[in-house]
């Protein structure tokens, strides 16, 4: 029997998962890693701790599984992408990482707002502190470099560290996504490099994301050095996990924000609804695009509600304090507490709760809250609408949020479209994992995704209601705005 290691290295912890030669979970290990949030609301991960949990996770599960060690023939990994590190050759850290939340760049990305059409050209993101270009001025700007120095996002510190320092790789995925990245040419652009002030040799390399990335042993866990064989950033990993893999099919992703992507096929298209246009993934020599929505608070809305509030000590009571909500309380929360992201773009923008009236109590401020995961979900999904010119057929999610059945049914009836939810977490672990085994040929493509199963939603909401509904939330929206 042979085995695939997806590893899926996330916001909030890393999470392994042993994949047997059919495709199908067999174990799963996962570590938390520390939020390190300082007063000024810089947001950061020790990235140290990160490398020492990949390892553990999957020392863990390998032997939870009981398996042979020698019987695993490759490793996946997907990662949180734009958060962004800086090393030095050791592969020690010269700083925290720059959490893809974090918006302490804003200033240097406001100094170039000159640049935001071309930027918005060359790389299909919109000017923002949200990618790692600004972060990585900001690092350099604010770290002692005395030698050489390496920055990448969270795969390429990876791969480095896992392969001992003798691979300094990236996709294009996750390149694309850094706001450095030309992907119509698809090469580091040396005009944006020198606009962000960057030097190209602190770059990794990019290669298709099914590419051999190097070998590793896992820090002598293993007796034999494996390939990883995938990289992705990890919505691109989940797209291609729900396999989403043909023009026009969506996903979305519910993890502390959320990643709303379109499959466009071989064609890159611009949006003018204010999303970004990225590479979906490379295989072979051949690149598929998307347009993509991203999120700063999705499933980080309800830690919010847990461990700032105190209003839950499980998320499993949350939709008990729905059913007691009060239907007609018209609370709007708008959790825009790093700003406002797609498709409305407002960096400066603070959250707000509106619409609350002397019978507003925590379970309508839970309700709401919830809801206000679907409404920007939706405004992502109007704005997909907008620009592909076509009513969306269906929209495939996973992740922990998905598990609220309310929060799916009100996400399928404010949006009027059939949401299918994966009944499987892992989309970005098995992403990654089943890529890398189709790359080796151990899996077959036409057949592996059989494994996946999901729980069907179809829209009950009445018109009326449905724009009734969405209208309290534009006008909320709107008012975030006058006090940006």
């Amino acid at each position: 029997m042979n085995y695939i290691i997806g590893i899926d290295q996330s916001t909030q912890g890393t999470k392994t998962i042993v994949f047997d030669e059919t495709g199908k979970i067999i174990e799963k290990a996962y570590l938390p890693h520390k939020q390190h949030i300082n007063e000024l609301g810089y947001v950061s991960h020790d990235i140290e701790e990160i490398y020492t949990h990949v390892v553990k996770t999957v020392e863990i599960a390998v032997k939870n599984a009981a398996i042979k060690k020698e019987d695993i023939v490759a490793i996946g990994i997907s990662n949180q992408r734009e958060s962004t590190a800086i090393w030095d050759k050791s592969g020690k850290a010269l700083h925290q990482s720059v959490v893809w939340q974090c918006a302490r760049a804003s200033k240097i990305a406001e100094e170039r707002r000159e640049y935001a059409a071309l930027v918005l050209d060359k790389t299909g993101l919109p000017l923002s502190p949200y990618f790692p270009a600004s972060k990585m001025r900001w690092l350099l700007e604010h770290c002692k470099i005395e030698n050489e120095v390496f920055m990448g996002t969270m795969d390429s510190y990876l791969v480095y560290r896992l392969t001992g320092g003798e691979c300094f790789k990236t996709d294009y995925t996750n390149a694309s996504r850094t706001q450095l990245f030309n992907i119509h040419t698809l090469t580091w652009d040396e005009e944006l490099l020198k606009i962000f002030d960057i030097p190209r040799v602190v770059l990794p390399s990019v290669c298709d994301s099914d590419s051999n990335f190097g070998e590793t042993d896992l820090n002598g866990f293993l007796n034999k050095k494996i390939p990883i064989h995938c990289v992705m950033g990890d919505s691109h990993a989940a797209l291609f996990g729900q396999g989403c893999h043909k023009t026009n099919t969506v996903k979305a992703t519910y993890g502390t924000g959320s990643s709303i992507m379109m499959n466009t096929g071989a064609e890159c298209k611009k949006s003018s609804y204010g999303l970004a246009s990225s590479i979906a993934w490379s295989r072979n020599g051949k690149v598929s695009y998307v347009l993509e929505g991203n999120i700063n608070y999705t499933g980080a809305v309800i830690a919010w509600l847990q461990n700032d509030l105190g209003f839950i000590k499980d998320t499993s009571e949350i939709e008990d304090y729905i059913i007691s909500a009060n239907e007609h309380d018209t609370t709007i929360v708008v959790p825009a507490f790093t700003g406002l992201s797609a498709p409305h773009w407002i960096n400066d923008a603070k959250a707000m709760i509106c619409g609350m009236t002397r019978t507003t109590k925590k379970a309508e401020i839970i309700k709401a809250s919830v809801e206000s995961i679907a409404f920007q979900i939706q405004d992502v999904i109007s704005a997909m609408e907008k620009d592909s010119q076509g009513k969306i057929k269906e929209m495939r999610v996973d992740g922990g949020p998905t598990r609220n059945k309310y929060l799916m049914q009100f996400q399928s009836d404010i949006g009027n479209l059939p949401v299918e939810a994966s009944n499987t977490e892992e989309l970005s672990a098995i992403g990654v994992a089943y890529m890398a085994g189709i790359a080796l040929g151990l899996y077959k493509e036409n057949k592996v995704f059989h494994n996946l199963s999901y729980q069907s939603y179809m829209p009950k909401m009445s018109q009326d209601e449905r724009e009734e509904k969405m209208k309290r939330w534009e006008k909320a929206v709107n008012m975030l705005q006058t006090f940006s």
